[in-house]
Formats: C-alpha cells, structure tokens, sequence
C-alpha cells in the first residue's frame, strides 16, 4: 500500500506539472515578454493508416514538450521529492 500511495502521488506531480505547464504556454503565446515559455517542439509520427481488408486502422502519436513545460515538471519534481519524503 505504501509503494501504491508513492506511484500515486508521483503521477499526480507529474499529470499536474505536464497539465500547468501547458496552461501556461497556452496563456503566454504571441505575448512580447514571456512568449518564450511557449516556445516548443512536437516529435512523433502522424497517422499512419493500416488497411487489412477486415479491419482498418489509424496510428499516431505527437509529443509536444515547451519551455514552461520543462520548468513546471521540474518544480513538480522538486515539489515531489519535498513533500514525499515520508510516504
């Protein structure tokens, strides 16, 4: 149980810093002083289509990562690591 309060609280930090950082790139873009923390890049593949005659399919994954990204998991993290000592 107490691993499962552990595994819980880290993807909660971690949901958490991905989800704010996100809010804040969303909020900051086409801004003079902080449009930096919107800045960005997107990996991944877009959708591929597969056609078996039965059954027909679409893959795709995108995995976009900001600046404000980077600094909300990284708080996420630390915030983890101070709060979590003791569970």
């Amino acid at each position: 149980m107490k691993e499962f309060k552990k595994t819980f609280a880290f993807i909660f930090f971690m949901l958490s810093g991905i989800i704010l950082g996100a809010f804040i790139a969303y909020v900051c873009d086409g801004k003079d002083y902080v449009g930096w923390l919107a800045w960005g890049k997107s990996i991944g593949f877009e959708s591929v289509s597969v056609d078996l005659y039965v059954i027909k399919f679409n893959i795709g994954l995108m995995l976009r990562a900001t600046v404000s990204q980077i600094f909300t998991v990284a708080a996420a993290l630390i915030i983890f690591a101070k709060t979590c000592k003791n569970l």
